[in-house]
């Protein structure tokens, strides 16, 4: 420890004593002597001197090597160029080729023309090799240019090869043009032409729109990028949707934007089965003559329960008359589509749908018959007859992507009654030749209704369907049972669909809850409630819950009590007047 700080206190002084001394000497070459000379004279390490000087180790190396290689030569900068040491030259006719290159074109840069001579000689000079051969090389052997202006020369074959051959021997494109006065974009044109179509590239094109020339702008481009992320949609889907945003981009224009995008980003195309197109069985010729319905099952990973929709479908206008999703698939959620349709748009004459129980049920056919609908009924195992597997294909096309995306109920209703205003109203491909203009479905079916029923006339024919309105504590009354529907809707209306053993609450279209009853045979009084469900909605109580009540148990259904009726007395005889009245006194 002793030994370090003495050595510090050496070394500070001697720091010291040199600032002291290089006051005392006015001259740089005095300077650099004395830093050399405690090294040179008598064997000082170098790099303790240059601890004590501040100069940088590396090259106090290189002055103390300098000097004994050139002596007392190396302190002096101004040493006559002879006295130097010999550096290696270039050869005679680079150096001959550089200063004419430099006075062809003055902006060149010392790289520039290291470039061109690599290519031309085989060598590449450092750029400081150029400088000094341009401070004391040869003079110039020309000078004169050896291509007029780009828009001087007669011919304009003749430019553009001068532009080539100039790229030829090293030019960069900056260069070409400020020495021949042009643009750098015409210049990468000529050798973009070059390049695609050699020596023919070179001579003039015939005026007017170029092959190839797109009608599809970079708002429309970049709209097609962001539909064909979901790799189900087609180029006449993807058309349709740019017309409904106000882009008018024909269906093939599309395609080869399409084909682009899978190319350059790697996009995914959906590959289409070659199928035989057979005749419909139940194809429409007007309005509201064949209804469609069906049930198809969305795949929902983040929702996290089953979902369904359920569709109903005009055959002839192949607009969506009615549809909605639902957490079941029962008799309930079928009526409910049947009604919202039938109450829009009238009843159909004909109902067309495939073997499933919840279209042939006693209570579906009593409506249909309530209704003067026709039931009729798909081949076994021949979903292709049915309009509304078509309708599914294009919905699993334009939003399964996003239906896969939801997380929660009111995203999914969001979503689906989205891509209901979207099929309605985007051209389909059955309307692509109608010559009226009508090329929607919503626009196809416009006003047209078809028999037209009152709200008391649905009301008897959907006898399962009651309203009622919540009460302060959530729930509503039905038969001689209170059941919960939801207590964020305090005094609201809501609605009951009983239908065979399941009944439905709901409220605006919406699911609150569903109860498993046992129903006592020809009465609407419920024996007992088996299972509740409760399903996801919008509605929050401002109320929230109070905390875990351990045992006590929180009852969605509560049996009311009966209530006898009050009997009346019957008349068991008169009562006679206690007093005389005053006309008898009279």
């Amino acid at each position: 420890m002793g030994q370090a700080m003495v050595d510090i206190q050496a070394r500070l002084k001697a720091m010291e004593e040199w600032l002291d001394l290089r006051t005392r000497c006015p001259w740089p070459e005095q300077q650099r002597y004395e830093i050399l000379r405690s090294v040179v004279l008598f064997g000082h390490s170098p790099a303790e001197r240059a601890l004590e000087t501040g100069v940088p180790r590396a090259s106090l190396y290189r002055r103390v090597r300098r000097f004994k290689e050139l002596g007392m030569v190396s302190l002096f900068t101004d040493v006559a160029a002879d006295e130097r040491p010999s550096r290696p030259s270039l050869p005679p006719d680079m150096r001959q080729f550089i200063a004419d290159l430099k006075a062809e074109h003055p902006p060149f840069r010392p790289n520039e023309i290291a470039t061109i001579c690599e290519l031309k000689f085989g060598r590449r000079p450092s750029p400081h090799a150029v400088q000094r051969v341009l401070a004391d090389g040869p003079p110039p052997s020309r000078m004169t240019r050896r291509y007029p202006p780009y828009h001087d020369i007669a011919h304009p074959a003749d430019a553009r090869h001068a532009v080539v051959t100039l790229h030829y021997e090293g030019w960069n494109s900056t260069s070409i043009a400020a020495y021949l006065g042009t643009s750098r974009q015409t210049v990468h044109t000529i050798l973009r032409r070059w390049v695609e179509e050699g020596r023919f590239g070179l001579d003039d094109k015939a005026p007017g729109p170029k092959p190839g020339v797109r009608k599809a702008g970079f708002r429309a481009v970049a709209a097609i990028k962001t539909l064909q992320k979901n790799a189900l949609l087609g180029e006449f889907r993807v058309s349709a949707a740019l017309k409904q945003m106000g882009i008018q981009v024909p269906p093939r224009t599309c395609g080869r934007i399409m084909a682009h995008h899978r190319a350059l980003y790697g996009l995914g195309q959906h590959i289409k089965e070659p199928k035989e197109k057979k005749p419909m069985p139940f194809a429409a010729s007007r309005r509201h003559e064949i209804w469609t319905t069906d049930i198809r099952y969305l795949d929902t990973p983040l929702l996290g329960q089953q979902a369904y929709c359920v569709t109903i479908l005009d055959n002839f206008s192949r607009a969506i008359v009615a549809s909605i999703v639902s957490p079941t698939q029962d008799q309930t959620a079928y009526l409910k589509v049947l009604r919202d349709a039938v109450r829009d748009h009238g009843s159909p004459e004909r109902l067309v749908s495939d073997g499933g129980g919840v279209f042939k049920a006693n209570a579906a056919m009593a409506v249909y018959a309530a209704l003067g609908i026709e039931k009729e009924q798909i081949a076994k195992r021949q979903p292709w007859m049915s309009y509304i597997e078509s309708n599914f294909g294009v919905q699993r096309r334009m939003a399964d992507y996003a239906f896969a995306q939801v997380a929660s109920w009111p995203e999914l209703r969001a979503v689906h009654d989205q891509w209901v205003t979207d099929f309605n109203w985007q051209d389909h491909w059955a309307h692509r030749q109608r010559q009226d203009g009508r090329h929607a479905p919503a626009e196809v079916l416009g006003f047209v209704h078809g028999r037209v029923w009152t709200r008391v006339e649905l009301d008897r024919a959907f006898r399962f369907r009651s309203g009622r309105t919540i009460d302060r504590h959530g729930y509503v009354r039905y038969a001689n049972w209170r059941l919960y529907g939801e207590r964020a809707l305090v005094g609201q209306p809501a609605v009951v669909w009983r239908c065979g053993e399941n009944v439905l609450i709901e409220h605006q279209d919406i699911p609150l809850t569903q109860f498993t009853v046992d129903v006592v045979a020809d009465t609407r009084l419920i024996r007992t409630v088996k299972e509740a469900r409760l399903f996801e909605t919008p509605f929050v109580s401002p109320q929230p819950f109070l905390p875990d009540l351990g045992d006590v148990e929180w009852l969605l259904a509560i049996r009311m009590r009966r209530v006898a009726r009050r009997r009346q007395r019957g008349v068991t005889g008169t009562q006679e007047r206690l007093f005389p009245l005053a006309t008898d006194a009279s």
